[in-house]
């Protein structure tokens, strides 16, 4: 029998008595997302078309032989796959049967920012038992998605994928496709889950290093400690709570996408975790990166990729044997995996790997990757620093004690960021990691995608220079889970970033915590500045490694107010967002 992580023997034998869609529970599933549904079925149930109705409410949910509740959009988790095409209009009716507001934003969809679905921002939300109805044109094509944005429903269940055909030849040539909406689920109430959170930052973590576990030495564990950081402490939420989903599908349901041998098969794979990054590989078979965030980019070929919250990516791969190959996408901390199996037939299964080595945070995480003589970033389960490298007169007391001064030092910050309980850290000196493959990922053995590996297939059309560079400072107190943009939560109303229509700005986010956050401006794409000139790749989605910092160019070209926040949906709660507005007005004085 195949080894399945975190899984029983019973709970692998109940989820194969009860069938392999969803224990038995397939209409809970759409059928895009039912194990094993060939292209015409799943077609046949898409949403598209110029009038769409989506209801959302209350559904009951069950996994591995539990049962509980999840907020849905027609009665699916995931919601239904909407399916549009470059250049038609739609009008999409949503209608709120919870007994709370609701709404749905639209990710990565150029709109008007009335249609954009943040309630306090673009529109006042959805009532209960009323209806709002979107109608906005389809200026793009590429894979989206769609999710709540109103409380913590986007961690309960409200969310789906988007698919718009472009109007023209497609250049990416494929004959299969099977979309891939990979989420994080807790039978947990998010409320319970950020109130513990709250109470400890680490409370989910199961991992941390004791005086008898770990590679790290006692000089280490007191520098860490007298720091109050964990180098441990890479996801707020673990596989301790949390069972990681493909397509709604735990590990034990072995959800099952098929192909012929021969064929190429497109991916389009969508993080719609509400906390949860994913290292994702298949085993055997190369994946080839044509698109990021629903925009083409170069054939890249890679054995694995790291994709954030909100990110998305379509790869093509080419099964040429009669034999099953296991997708895997294993949390950023290595505590648990959400796994598919890609077949030419139903009840095959390939082996699943067992979950590797967890890392640990080092240098470069504490924004001291560029100091001379420091260890650029910890390793798969390696130590978490080099002290022999900083000098052999300096004792790994001495070295800490200076390293835990420069990241306290908050003189260093910029008069923009406001400093307080909420600010307990900086990145003294943080580097451009948009060439690092990620943590844990630099020394696996094969080719892990990059963000300089990303190119896009065609020119960016806006060729002009940055005339200013904008520096915003993502903070945290990561022990009292405290979150902001440069030190002011969202709740105590910090003033908007403010552009000129059509201006050209470079926004340069510095990541002052050890952990990552993946930043999402809505409304626009920005160019992440990456070295490839004209053909930086346009992104809505980008990733802040711990301690780095990463550039984007940025058009200004949508009139609005517009939300920019981290896509860790309790980051974003707890005060990680800012509102980015863009003047004039179409008709509207400066």
């Amino acid at each position: 029998m195949e080894h399945l992580p975190m899984l029983g023997r019973r709970a692998l034998l109940r989820g194969a008595a009860l069938g392999g869609a969803g224990l038995g529970l397939s209409g809970l599933f759409p059928a895009w997302a039912q194990t094993g549904s060939t292209g015409a079925a799943a077609q046949a149930q898409t949403l598209s078309g110029s009038d769409i109705r989506l209801k959302i409410g209350h559904s009951g949910f069950a996994l591995g032989g539990r049962s509980g509740h999840a907020v849905t959009v027609n009665g699916t988790l995931p919601a239904p796959l909407i399916r549009l095409r470059e250049g038609q209009d739609v009008r999409i009716h949503v209608t709120n049967a919870l007994d709370e507001d609701s709404s749905i934003h639209w990710h990565g969809l150029l709109l008007p920012f009335q249609m954009d679905g943040v309630p306090g921002v673009s529109f006042p939300g959805i009532r209960p038992a009323e209806t709002f109805i979107y109608e906005f044109p389809i200026r793009q094509a590429g894979t989206y998605w769609y999710h709540s944005h109103s409380g913590l429903q986007e961690q309960q269940g409200l969310y789906g994928p988007i698919v718009i055909d472009p109007k023209g030849a497609d250049p990416v040539s494929y004959d299969r496709e099977h979309v891939i909406v990979l989420s994080d689920w807790t039978f947990l109430h998010p409320h319970q889950v950020i109130a513990r959170l709250k109470q400890e930052g680490g409370f989910f973590n199961r991992q941390k290093q004791t005086l008898t576990t770990g590679t790290m030495s006692a000089a280490e564990r007191a520098m860490w400690g007298r720091m109050r950081m964990d180098p441990t402490d890479i996801a707020d939420v673990t596989g301790e709570t949390y069972t990681y989903l493909a397509n709604g599908h735990g590990p034990a349901d072995n959800w099952t996408a098929l192909f012929r041998p021969g064929e190429r098969v497109r991916l389009r794979i969508i993080n719609a975790a509400a906390q949860s990054i994913f290292n994702v590989r298949i085993p055997g078979l190369a994946m080839t990166v044509v698109e990021a965030d629903g925009q083409y980019v170069r054939p890249v070929t890679v054995e694995e990729f790291k994709i954030g919250n909100a990110e998305t990516y379509d790869v093509i791969v080419t099964p040429t044997e009669d034999r099953a190959y296991t997708f895997v996408a294993e949390s950023i901390d290595r505590s648990g995996l959400a796994r598919a199996t890609l077949a030419p037939r139903m009840g095959m299964s390939a082996p699943v790997p067992p979950l590797r080595k967890r890392p640990t945070l080092g240098m470069k995480d504490m924004g001291m990757g560029g100091m001379a003589g420091m260890d650029h970033g910890a390793h798969g389960g390696g130590g978490g620093m080099d002290h022999a490298a900083m000098g052999h007169g300096a004792s790994a007391g001495s070295g800490s004690g200076a390293m835990s001064h420069d990241m306290r030092d908050t003189s260093k910050l910029p008069p923009s960021v406001k400093v307080g309980a909420g600010v307990d850290m900086i990145a003294p000196n943080p580097v451009d990691r948009t060439g690092d493959p990620g943590l844990g990922l630099e020394d696996v053995g094969h080719k892990v995608l990059t963000y300089r590996d990303l190119v896009s297939l065609s020119p960016n059309p806006d060729k002009r220079a940055p005339t200013r560079n904008v520096e915003v400072h993502l903070t945290g107190n990561m022990e009292r889970f405290m979150w902001s943009i440069d030190g002011e939560k969202f709740s105590e109303n910090p003033e908007p970033i403010r552009f000129e229509r059509n201006e050209r700005v470079r926004i340069t986010m510095i990541n002052d915590s050890m952990m990552t956050h993946p930043m999402h401006l809505h409304g626009h794409f920005f160019e992440v500045v990456n070295g490839h000139g004209g053909n930086q790749p346009m992104k809505h989605t980008v990733m802040v490694l711990p301690g780095g910092k990463v550039s984007v160019d940025l058009t200004a070209d949508a009139p609005g107010d517009w939300a920019f926040h981290c896509h860790m949906l309790y980051h974003m709660h707890a005060g990680m967002m800012r509102i980015v507005t863009v003047r004039p007005m179409d008709g509207a004085a400066a």
